[in-house]
């Protein structure tokens, strides 16, 4: 019988168990046994809990065993999911100067719909609605934002709004995307075993799943060469979403006309810049106030069109001080939608 079955979370968690059944709780980091810190709607606090080391390596030691993945001198790293969806990361020294650095990113908001997020005050009605429509007709999404901005939260709920009917496939580092949806394939990346064998990357994974039927492929994070391949296959017809770290949407289309260069010296920014601009449709940014609101602050629509290395974007909705903007593109998305929908 598998010991992880019977491992109840109070005894997985112990000392910190107070803090994962806290749902105001939303990340736990331990930068030493003494130094425990906790952060609620987007603000850091320190705790008074003290542990001892020893503790917080049973806590780990527990934690990895629900997930299968190793921590030794030889991969001082490791980023796992827990069996509720959080998310665990630890580093160790040598890696870390003295302490094992651990950090919990519970799984909160990542289940809501686009419905209670728009409810939440994350974009309004009207953004909400077009997105919608965008996804149903088949149009391609990048959500860009920083750490915490809440775009696997989004990406989560765009991708409950994809057709019931369709066959999604997710890839990504570690299980995060659970679309509400009948007929779907999760898929995780995974490390190299003691003699460097068995890595699976994500990039293998993006060209796996084009032999599964997919009418759809969502991406957790692009982050490196796989974004070659996700615009090749974003451009040959197939729907898709995915997310990417930037400060701005037109950061996020830079960033993505970058990074497929990773994938060899044959790649050219001549191949890349119109295959960004004809495989992504819509770039949503997302970002985290000072009081730890999390909201869409833009959204712009890729024409298509591009000039040497610059492509043509339209703003769609810009937030202000005072509230969303609207911008130019929206009479071309509208048109678009039309268009597909006859």
């Amino acid at each position: 019988m598998d010991n992880r079955a019977e491992m109840q979370p109070e005894v997985v968690f112990g000392p910190i168990y107070q803090f994962i059944i806290d749902n105001t709780v939303e990340e736990i980091w331990i930068n030493s046994p003494e130094r425990i810190f906790i952060a609620r709607h987007g603000r850091s606090e320190l705790t008074n809990l003290i542990l001892t080391a020893d503790e917080v390596r049973n806590l780990v030691d527990r934690a990895l065993l629900w997930s299968g993945r190793r921590l030794d001198l030889s991969h001082p790293f490791v980023d796992a999911r827990l069996p509720d969806g959080s998310r665990l990361h630890v580093a160790i020294p040598e890696i870390t100067a003295e302490h094992w650095a651990v950090n919990i990113r519970k799984h909160i908001a990542q289940g809501k719909s686009l419905e209670e997020l728009t409810q939440d005050g994350m974009l309004t009605t009207e953004i909400c609605e077009l997105l919608v429509r965008a996804i149903s007709s088949g149009m391609n999404l990048l959500i860009s934002g920083g750490t915490q901005a809440g775009k696997t939260t989004l990406l989560n709920a765009l991708a409950g709004e994809i057709p019931y009917f369709h066959r999604v496939i997710t890839i990504e580092e570690v299980f995060e995307i659970n679309p509400r949806l009948p007929d779907v394939i999760q898929m995780q990346t995974r490390g190299a075993n003691l003699q460097g064998d068995g890595e699976i990357t994500l990039r293998r994974l993006v060209k796996e799943a084009l032999r599964m039927r997919p009418n759809r492929i969502i991406v957790g994070e692009v982050r490196e060469a796989e974004a070659l391949d996700l615009l090749i296959a974003l451009n040959s017809g197939l729907p898709g979403m995915g997310t990417i770290h930037a400060n701005s949407a037109r950061d996020a289309v830079i960033k993505l006309q970058t990074l497929p260069l990773l994938a060899g010296a044959n790649i050219s920014h001549s191949f890349i810049v119109p295959t960004v601009a004809s495989a992504i449709d819509v770039v949503i940014q997302i970002a985290m106030d000072s009081s730890g609101k999390r909201r869409i602050v833009e959204v712009v629509l890729i024409t298509g069109r591009h000039e040497n290395l610059n492509i043509e974007m339209e703003s769609l909705w810009k937030f202000e001080i005072d509230g969303y903007t609207p911008g130019i593109g929206l009479a071309t998305l509208r048109s678009r939608l039309a268009h597909t929908n006859d």
